[in-house]
């Protein structure tokens, strides 16, 4: 939840550019930037967007393999295995 005192309209980011970059990088909470009284950017350090990006990706990584196994694109464990162990026998005899 957004605290009120984490929305700065432009005029104080202007303003006041390097207190609120300290701000981000100590308490990594971001801020949200209005103009005209309306919600335009966030401003964000980086460790928190990356993992953000990161919690993203494994998000959308569950979500993919639920439709796999709704859809029924799913496979026994002793099958997979197989097929690994077969395909790095044949990369041994290349190398």
């Amino acid at each position: 939840m957004t605290n009120l005192s984490d929305i700065k309209p432009i005029t104080y980011l202007k303003a006041n550019a390097a207190e609120l970059l300290k701000y981000i990088n100590e308490t990594h909470r971001p801020i949200i930037i209005t103009q005209n009284g309306e919600a335009r950017a966030v401003l964000q350090d980086p460790e928190s967007y990356e993992s953000m990006c990161k919690a993203l990706s494994l998000l959308k990584l569950v979500s993919m393999s639920e439709e796999e196994v709704r859809d029924g694109r799913v496979f026994e464990n002793e099958a997979v295995f197989k097929s690994i162990e077969k395909k790095l026998k044949g990369h041994e005899k290349k190398v």
